[in-house]
């Protein structure tokens, strides 16, 4: 969707691999081995991409099993590009298409890493702790 005059274009779309493994180290995010973006996209329950003059500027999806658990994951805009609501934009695409289809009390989280909770909890994310802790794993 594209607002008037608005240089931008959001659009529900898989980014492609080479895109994805552009993306995510550019915009500060960890970067991800080029067989395991290839074997995880596909898996996405709803992507996002912003666009910018038709390039990818910043991303974002949702993945999960489609009923119970879902993650937001890659939310991340290219430096140059943040500070203009595209990170909003995409939290709101994401959680609308969260609110259209996943079922009712599905449970969806994310990680939110530094201020980027601020955004978060504009759209009904709350952290978890003390109740509960996020822990993770590298294989």
């Amino acid at each position: 969707m594209q607002m008037t005059n608005d240089p931008y274009e959001l659009s529900a779309e898989l980014p492609a691999v080479e895109t994805y493994l552009r993306l995510r180290p550019a915009a500060g995010l960890s970067a991800m081995p080029p067989e395991a973006a290839a074997l995880g996209l596909p898996n996405t329950w709803h992507a996002v991409q912003v666009r910018h003059g038709g390039e990818p500027v910043g991303m974002g999806r949702v993945i999960g099993d489609g009923g119970c658990f879902f993650q937001v994951v890659d939310i991340c805009v290219l430096p140059d590009h943040q500070g203009r609501g595209l990170g909003k934009r995409i939290m709101a695409e994401l959680v609308g298409e969260l609110e259209r289809r996943a079922p009712a009390g599905a449970y969806v989280s994310l990680i939110a890493d530094g201020d980027a909770r601020h955004l978060y909890k504009k759209f009904g994310f709350r952290e978890t702790a003390p109740a509960s802790v996020g822990m993770h794993r590298t294989v």
